[in-house]
């Protein structure tokens, strides 16, 4: 068996590659049937034993028995199906109570494989025993997951870490599987109320890629060092040291964190934490990722996240990331800020920039329907808004009009799906948006690049026209949040307005100021109502010696014009 195993890993291709997985299977059709003849086997007697409880009117005395058998049915069929239960785990919106508590198991409570075996594996690796690298390592594994288990240990000089040990033959299970999944998309995807055809294949080979690269711990390795760097100045986020030197494809040492899971509140309260707090660092941490670094987690479920005593929340895994480049982060903020504005053209615009529908597509008919559902999704306030319910109502959007999932877009979702999931676990009354928001707002108008200051402008100017209230509001919602410091976001908007780059805005304020034959004074009144606090008298002054400092005799020259005009 061993050797057939091996045989396996080696015919397979090192990444994925759908095309050589599918021609090495088409040869190979005995294992593809049997395959799929255990996941049928295993589901289909799941839900005729679903479907006999309520035909005998019992459901409720056998449900605790079923989900246990559900959790089981996941487990048996491997790492690809643990992971649907990870992602349905998140989820307590979707998923019975009592099929949930189930479900989280599948996050960090697997069975594992043989020490033995795991050890062989280590030391296959690393090229040399285990004594000569650790000087202790725990007998047994502390936690086992879907494609691996942690031992914990202390290196000879002294730090405590946790070795990770990929389970073995993952490539062959992870091919026939995704093999499966990839026919069935095809075959099921037109079947589906979705507008999604060929793109649910697509989504598998996302998923596939990912997949991949996961199970490749030196790529995992990297993204947690890209990933630290990228919040070595937040004081709210712990990403453990990896240790290269005694990590490898299959084994990866890093720094072990001590701390407590985000689901264990009792745990948690005793720490003296408050979970709300968590919530808020989760979801902000997640918006940075998203919308400043571009890259981004694709898998926070709970396993993955832990609170530490100080208060911090620590990524321990980073084998599912991904990158999005600078126009995607872009419009994302953009979309987000044109949703509280209710501006459906203009989100119509973003969702044709994401790749939502086609640029030759007619956004007008969209317009409306837009307006009706994402309108009725918000409610009257934009606290009301969920990920659950906006799913729900694009749901019939997406079958009655050419809407489509770009591949890339399967992660962004799921990320932010799980996210929300695990803050509803924290907090069953928690909203995103009241987060979000004001992390949004603040992040356009501290718009550091061109393109983040275009995006603002785009926001603020409609129809050749200054929309206060827009400015109004976005002011107030950043102000919320308790990152946002008006001062230097004042300093930044004075310098910019002086710059060359700056005279289109300056035009449209002094026209806004004067248009429809009246001085514009009571928009002004209230936005100053909103920022005078903020803004002390020394604290102006010291904010213009600052903008004059940096001020060019070139931006002098580029103000002229304008002040010229407007005489």
């Amino acid at each position: 068996m061993v050797n057939s195993n091996q045989s396996l890993e080696e015919d397979l291709p090192t990444g994925y590659n759908q095309k050589e997985i599918s021609r090495y299977y088409r040869y190979r059709p005995w294992l593809v049937i049997w395959r799929a003849i255990k996941i049928i086997w295993f589901f289909g007697s799941f839900f005729l034993l679903l479907q006999w409880d309520r035909w005998t009117n019992q459901p409720v005395a056998t449900s605790q028995r079923r989900a246990t058998q559900l959790k089981n049915i996941l487990t048996s069929l491997g790492p690809t199906f643990i992971k649907v239960g990870q992602a349905l785990s998140t989820r307590p919106d979707l998923i019975r109570r009592d099929f949930l508590d189930e479900l989280i198991k599948l996050q960090d409570d697997l069975p594992p494989f043989d020490s033995h075996t795991a050890f062989n594996i280590i030391e296959s690796q690393l090229g040399c025993t285990i004594d000569q690298v650790y000087r202790e390592l725990s007998p047994n594994p502390v936690a086992a997951a879907s494609l691996g288990q942690v031992y914990r240990g202390v290196l000879y000089s002294g730090e405590e870490v946790a070795v990770k040990v990929q389970r073995p033959n993952l490539r062959p299970l992870l091919s026939l599987d995704l093999c499966l999944m990839r026919w069935g998309a095809g075959w099921l995807g037109p079947w589906l109320p979705l507008n999604l055809g060929h793109d649910l294949t697509l989504i598998v080979d996302e998923f596939g890629t990912k997949l991949f690269e996961e199970i490749d711990y030196v790529n995992e390795a990297k993204n947690a060092d890209k990933f630290a760097e990228n919040f070595k100045d937040d004081p709210e986020v712990k990403v453990p040291l990896i240790y290269h030197e005694y990590s490898r494809g299959a084994v990866l040492t890093l720094e072990w964190i001590n701390g407590f899971k985000l689901t264990d509140l009792d745990a948690v309260r005793a720490a003296g934490l408050d979970p709300d707090d968590l919530i808020r660092i989760g979801v902000t941490s997640g918006l940075r990722q998203l919308l400043e670094h571009g890259f981004f987690h694709a898998d926070p479920h709970p396993g993955n996240l832990f609170a530490t005593p100080d208060g911090r929340m620590a990524y321990i895994d980073f084998g599912m990331m991904d990158q999005l480049d600078e126009n995607t982060k872009e419009t994302l903020a953009s979309a987000v800020v044109q949703l509280i504005n209710r501006d459906y053209q203009a989100l119509a615009k973003d969702f044709v920039n994401l790749g939502f529908l086609t640029p030759d597509i007619d956004i007008n008919p969209i317009i409306p329907a837009l307006e009706k559902v994402l309108g009725q999704a918000i409610g009257e306030s934009v606290a009301d808004f969920n990920f659950k319910t906006i799913t729900d109502e694009f749901s019939e959007l997406m079958y009655e009009y050419p809407f489509r999932v770009p591949a890339k877009f399967a992660l962004i979702i799921r990320s932010l799906i799980t996210q929300e999931g695990l803050a509803l676990s924290l907090n069953s009354q928690f909203k995103i948006v009241e987060v979000s928001y004001p992390y949004v707002s603040r992040r356009l108008l501290t718009g550091e690049s061109p393109q983040l200051r275009k995006r603002l402008l785009e926001v603020l100017i409609q129809d050749g026209k200054f929309q206060w209230q827009r400015l109004e509001n976005m002011i107030a919602i950043a102000r919320a949040d308790q990152a946002f410091d008006l001062l230097p976001t004042a300093q930044l908007g004075l310098q910019y307005l002086m710059s060359e780059e700056g005279q289109y805005l300056r035009d449209q304020l002094l026209r806004a100021l004067t248009e429809d034959e009246r001085l514009h004074t009571e928009e002004v009144q209230r936005i100053w109502s909103l920022i005078q606090e903020d803004l002390k008298p020394q604290k102006i002054f010291g904010l213009a010696v600052s903008a004059f400092r940096d001020f060019s005799s070139e931006s002098v020259a580029a103000l002229l014009p304008t002040a010229i005009a407007f005489r």
